[in-house]
């Protein structure tokens, strides 16, 4: 019964996938086995497959007490505590909707994690946080990767694909202060003041909208950059994101949120996203029940305009988006790095799919596989992004940009 409650769970979202799906095995409760791991969850659960299925890759399996050949679902994640929170809540995600799925985490470190004496804007690396990960999926050491969606690439490595963007926390960013100055705001700090950030998007902003404050990068993880913040003073305040706070417990550290007339978010902030081998259609079958509708064309729009102005960490390039009555409006905007020179601007279309009946297909729309979120709507979020990155760019961004970046490289 248990089998068929996940057959019948995948099959509502994608019919077409009737004759495979139909290949998984029966679930059976596996006895506990001890597996080596990094991390291990209470309950672990299991998606069996039949022996000619594992001829195509592989696959890390275990066998029950009656023989049967189970595969383990191992899901890869950066080392830090955020990263294991955020794939923790991903794994009892899955947990829910598949009761019996076999779950181990690996963790892993990534060049990002590695190289904390330079601003991240300067390493010259892309994938800076998901390189490593996409190796072991691509050496089939893992079968899905949860990540942050600002940390990924808006072109995948061939192969892989985006199988599920989860509900968005806030994307904004938020101040937290030195507990000396408690009660003060980025308004009220003294002149002089330094704030501590790790992207030169926030920097530019923040120098435009408060010049009485001076900006100089931080790195570290979360608990890194709270620990320099609280026990020397050399920074009056820093900014981080709101959603990793959230998740981490730490809303009481919150002094002040940024709303988007003070800073604009990075693209795909606040996101959590699962990469998966794009061959492999059982897990993406099953990760693309996490889906949220309005996240996927929020951030299919984020993505795409940020890729048509080829922008990433070392340039700054802010967006905001909202989807309010079928309507998908996205602001994006890029600066210079001192924020003195500057582009913005807003376009807005429709997501409504009306009575339009479609097929399900595996279309990317920037690295992103979402056959349960209409194809129409993708398509426009898709255009909306690039239609606006081409307004900036008919107004000189790439300009902008361009000095950006060679300013950055020559700090």
């Amino acid at each position: 019964m248990l089998g068929r409650t996940l057959i019948l769970r995948i099959l509502s979202v994608r019919d077409r996938h009737i004759h495979r799906l139909l290949k998984l095995r029966h679930i059976i409760v596996e006895p506990e086995e001890e597996l080596s791991s990094s991390f291990t969850l209470t309950r672990k659960i299991s998606l069996f497959k039949s022996p000619e299925r594992m001829e195509e890759g592989p696959y890390k399996c275990v066998r029950d007490g009656n023989g049967t050949v189970n595969r383990v679902i191992r899901m890869g994640t950066r080392k830090s505590q955020l990263a294991r929170i955020q794939t923790d809540y991903v794994a009892e995600k899955l947990k829910t909707l598949y009761p019996d799925v076999h779950l181990e985490i690996v963790a892993m470190s990534t060049i990002g994690d590695k190289i904390l004496d330079t601003a991240l804007s300067k390493i010259g690396e892309k994938s800076l946080f998901t390189k490593e990960l996409e190796n072991a999926l691509e050496r089939n050491e893992v079968d899905l990767v949860v990540h942050s969606l600002k940390d990924l690439p808006t072109t995948l490595p061939n192969g892989f694909t985006i199988g599920a963007v989860l509900q968005r926390e806030s994307p904004h960013d938020a101040v937290v202060l030195h507990p000396k100055n408690s009660g003060l705001t980025l308004d009220t700090l003294p002149d002089g003041s330094v704030i501590g950030t790790s992207s030169l998007r926030r920097a530019a902003q923040l120098k435009k909208r408060f010049p009485h404050l001076e900006f100089k990068d931080i790195r570290g993880n979360l608990n890194t950059r709270l620990k320099k913040l609280d026990e020397k003073e050399d920074y009056a305040a820093i900014i981080l994101a709101a959603a990793g706070l959230k998740r981490m417990g730490w809303e009481a550290r919150v002094s002040q949120v940024l709303g988007p007339e003070d800073c604009m978010y990075a693209v795909g902030q606040g996101a959590l996203a699962v990469e998966v081998r794009a061959r492999d259609c059982d897990i993406l079958e099953m990760v693309s029940t996490l889906h949220h509708s309005e996240t996927v064309l929020r951030c299919i729009a984020e993505r795409a305009f940020l890729r048509r102005l080829e922008g990433g960490c070392s340039v700054p390039v802010a967006v905001n988006t909202e989807v309010k009555d079928s309507v998908l409006s996205l602001t994006g905007a890029v600066y210079s790095l001192d924020g003195a020179d500057s582009l913005k601007e807003a376009m807005e279309t429709s997501v409504d799919p009306g009575n339009k009946l479609e097929s399900a297909a595996d279309i990317q729309h920037v690295g992103v596989t979402a056959h349960n979120v209409p194809q129409c709507a993708q398509v426009a979020a898709e255009k909306l992004g690039v239609d606006l990155a081409n307004l900036l760019l008919s107004k000189g961004a790439m300009e902008i940009l361009t000095t950006a970046r060679k300013l950055n490289d020559a700090r």
